[in-house]
């Protein structure tokens, strides 16, 4: 049996009388890419948030790499989350900062590197993300794909083991979608990182995803591989997935 990265069980979480997550439970393997589908309000952001101690969730518990995250003090959590990748739906570079810049910050805030060290770190991961051209320019100047690549890259710079996407292709077309979804497949695979990915966009899902699990109802409803959830006969899952257009 693979080892485990992750471990979720019976996770709630509402907000005065809403309900967004409802005693959910799942594992993740290590090494693994789950993507997490829902409508728009159904809690995949929440459950991020919830697993990296942005939120806290009114009862369950959440294990990563066997610890119980729920019972770690500021200075455990501090260090836990040096080992995991968060990238925002806006991206959140620092408008205020150039590139190089952004993705020295995470290095220079948590961890002690010589400044050669940082330097060469930022010329390594712009390099594995294809802008080192992108290295003295500022956010502003940049298209969304580049600023989706630059958050992506600032993202990893710390090298994590879990890596959590909140709609990580969000405003982009469909072509860059693409490129970005590759991106973060190979990222995976060369960094040897573990991913949940949460988004409602199927291009993205069908290349990241080795499985996928559906909210609704603020409950897990489905789960399965992209084209067992796509060829399902539910009724729900028909709807939601026609209108969508899958790029093998």
């Amino acid at each position: 049996m693979a080892d485990l990265m992750i471990k979720i069980k019976n996770l709630t979480k509402a907000f005065e009388d809403y309900i967004v997550l409802d005693d959910i439970s799942f594992n993740v393997e290590t090494g693994e890419n789950l993507v997490v589908f829902g409508r728009s309000g159904t809690g995949k952001s929440v459950l991020l948030k919830c697993m990296i101690g942005l939120m806290k969730p009114d009862g369950g518990e959440i294990y990563i790499n066997d610890e119980n995250v729920l019972l770690l003090d500021i200075k455990k959590m501090n260090e836990m989350r040096k080992h995991i990748g968060f990238l925002f739906q806006s991206g959140a570079l620092y408008d205020s900062m150039t590139v190089a810049e952004n993705l020295a910050f995470p290095l220079i805030r948590n961890f002690d590197y010589t400044s050669k060290e940082v330097e060469d770190k930022v010329h390594n991961v712009l390099d594995m993300v294809g802008l080192e051209e992108a290295i003295d320019k500022m956010p502003s100047e940049l298209s969304g794909g580049m600023r989706k690549r630059i958050a992506l890259a600032r993202s990893i710079i710390t090298e994590p083991k879990l890596m959590l996407y909140d709609e990580p292709t969000t405003g982009l077309d469909p072509l860059t979608t693409k490129e970005i979804s590759e991106l973060i497949i190979n990222l995976q695979k060369k960094l040897n990182m573990t991913s949940i990915i949460v988004t409602h966009d199927l291009i993205c899902a069908n290349i990241i995803a080795d499985r996928a699990i559906f909210l609704r109802d603020a409950k897990i409803k489905y789960e399965g591989t992209i084209p067992e959830l796509i060829n399902s006969n539910d009724i729900f899952l028909k709807n939601f997935f026609s209108t969508e257009a899958i790029i093998s």
